[in-house]
């Protein structure tokens, strides 16, 4: 018989205020980011899985751009057996949504502080079962481009900690266009990455991607 999903109350957690966007300067590297660094995300060189979760084990799946933490903890209550992390640059619902874990006592979910600017080398090459990245790149114009996270630079950061068949979820409630690098809703893997024109993807990518990634 299956365990009935744990139900949470959200009324306990106040969300806090926060704006939608924030510095962009949290969308640089830390060594190009002309900013107090108080204001940005901590840059991470060994992860504390033993702190993060409650079976010390590493994450296996990963939460880009957590947010709110809404797919965060309904997936750890989802599947009790599985560690998921979430990454969001904005720290205000990075501690709302661990408040929330810790309120819960959800061991298998942790969001950490932290810009994927600064890259994903501190997780281990080929350990992740599955990314997600849900309404990405809040960037539409052509100025705004190196802000964008899906770029030439970050495909092959991303691809290197997925299994091999693993995927590579991406969603977007915006229309896509062909010229923009920011994909609408696909379903991407290491096998098999379905790009087509449909979704928004350019040229580049799929070529990126085929070369690359698709065994």
């Amino acid at each position: 018989m299956l365990e009935e999903k744990k139900t949470i109350d959200f009324r306990k957690y106040p969300i806090p205020r926060v704006r939608h966007h924030v510095n962009p300067q949290v969308y640089l590297p830390a060594t190009q980011a002309q900013v107090d660094l108080s204001w940005y995300p901590p840059t991470i060189e060994t992860p504390t899985w033993k702190t993060w979760f409650a079976n010390g084990l590493p994450a296996s799946v990963l939460d880009i751009g957590s947010g709110r933490g809404g797919f965060l903890i309904d997936h750890a209550l989802t599947y009790p057996d599985v560690n998921i992390l979430g990454l969001e640059v904005r720290g205000i619902l990075v501690d709302w949504t661990n408040d929330v874990i810790d309120g819960e006592r959800i061991g298998n979910a942790r969001a950490v502080w932290y810009s994927l600017a600064n890259g994903l080398a501190w997780i281990a090459d080929e350990s992740i079962t599955y990314a997600t990245y849900l309404f990405p790149d809040p960037w539409p114009k052509a100025r705004h481009a190196k802000r964008r996270f899906v770029n030439r630079a970050m495909l092959p950061v991303v691809a290197r900690v997925l299994r091999a068949g693993a995927e590579w979820r991406i969603g977007s409630g915006r229309s896509p266009r062909p010229s923009r690098v920011s994909p609408a809703a696909t379903t991407s893997t290491r096998q098999s990455w379905p790009c087509c024109g449909s979704i928004g993807l350019p040229s580049w990518c799929r070529t990126w991607v085929a070369q690359n990634v698709v065994s």
